[in-house]
């Protein structure tokens, strides 16, 4: 069946392309050579955050995404009813400390530059952080309080934006492994190949998250987006202990960072089913999946730092995944001048599910020649572009 649009990847930013286009009465085809959330968006916390990050163009497209999570979250649940379960949209709100006395001023004039660029960021003395997070360690040195972080269960998250894209209209072809693009005589993209079926389309959409670089090469438009491996622990279900999201200010300088080494940082917060998510880390090693004891040692060695009562805390489980890491830590998003009509979506590294739904929305106005749709008015594509100057390395070594 011939499509207006084909998205490559049902991860949560081919999914929120699938809503977005839909909702422009695109139809849609949603192609992946497993299942939807089988990759990133099942092996992740559901961050949607603006306290790790700095003025610029990626906390610009955070605050654009957070206010239409806003919106998109009782929608889904108005749209899908029971069938689908609740996306857990919670508004917890998030907690940066230091524990480090040459830690505490450098996280404040941070939170000083993010309350320029419109950012919700309180300063806070110890007492109220207390207040706040009552079994934090006594010992922390600075802390700033940030009420807009949220959260969302990104495995139904995803299901859900892809449930709402089927109702009006997509098809999914799940178990299909893409071996190629069909282009016509002048060289645009007319459509998917797979080892199953081909999928003619009008536009192509590449959101395969960390295996966009690799798939990308392979359909002759290769961009640097690269595996970059994190791993999560996960309690036992205990009294809820841990209210905010909750991280050490290592984490910013962790993300930012192109250190191709191991990198940690504390993160913790709680789930609706009382577990305790902790991270986090951060480590280019290809997609080799094996865990190793140290890395996990080294998280909940920081993770105590933080909040010591969790060394009575028993270890459930523990998983890891790769995050799609750009070199200039901005995702790529939009239309690719090399090959008319195919359009890139990847690169968010540990920000997709925070991230997704603007960049459907970038995605889609670019697709229509439409404007992006967001409650705090236009969304610039152009930091995020293909061809960006501080990528042109990159594309040209890959010609």
């Amino acid at each position: 069946m011939a499509v207006d649009v084909a998205v490559i990847g049902a991860g949560v930013v081919g999914a929120a392309c699938a809503h977005a286009l839909t909702a422009r009465g695109l139809r849609v085809a949603v192609i992946d050579r497993s299942s939807a959330a089988s990759g990133t968006s099942s092996h992740c916390e559901g961050n949607l955050l603006v306290s790790d990050k700095g003025p610029g163009p990626e906390l610009d497209l955070a605050r654009h995404s957070l206010a239409l999570w806003r919106q998109l979250a009782p929608q889904l649940a108005d749209d899908l009813g029971p069938a689908v379960p609740p996306v857990e949209f919670e508004p917890k709100g998030g907690l940066v400390v230091t524990i480090t006395a040459e830690g505490a001023q450098p996280l404040i004039d941070f939170a000083a530059q993010q309350r320029v660029a419109g950012v919700d960021a309180r300063v806070v003395s110890l007492a109220q952080a207390r207040e706040l997070e009552p079994w934090l360690n006594p010992d922390i040195t600075a802390a700033v309080y940030y009420p807009e972080d949220c959260q969302v269960q990104p495995t139904i998250a995803t299901e859900a934006l892809l449930a709402a894209a089927r109702r009006r209209g997509a098809v999914s072809y799940f178990h299909h492994e893409v071996t190629g693009l069909i282009t016509g005589k002048d060289g645009r993209v007319t459509g998917v190949r797979t080892d199953r079926a081909d999928i003619p389309a009008a536009s192509v959409v590449l959101a395969a998250g960390p295996w966009t670089g690799e798939l990308a090469t392979r359909l002759g438009a290769g961009v640097p987006v690269w595996p970059r491996r994190g791993n999560v622990l996960v309690t036992t279900r205990m009294p809820h202990s841990v209210f905010h999201k909750v991280y050490d200010g290592d984490y910013f300088g962790a993300t930012q960072s192109s250190d191709a080494a191991l990198q940690t940082a504390a993160v913790i917060e709680s789930t609706q089913a009382g577990t305790v998510l902790i991270g986090s880390s951060r480590e280019q090693v290809g997609f080799d999946n094996s865990m190793r004891v140290e890395v996990y040692a080294e998280m909940a060695k920081k993770a105590l730092r933080v909040f010591p009562f969790l060394a009575d805390a028993g270890i459930m489980r523990a998983y890891g995944g790769f995050r799609p890491f750009v070199p200039d830590h901005l995702p790529i998003i939009g239309p690719d001048a090399r090959m008319p009509g195919l359009y890139h979506a990847s690169g968010h590294e540990g920000a997709g599910i925070g991230l997704s739904v603007a960049t459907a929305e970038l995605v889609a106005a670019a697709i229509t020649a439409d404007s992006p749709r967001s409650p705090l008015g236009p969304i610039d594509p152009a930091p995020f572009a293909v061809q960006r100057p501080s990528l042109q390395a990159y594309l040209e070594e890959a010609a």
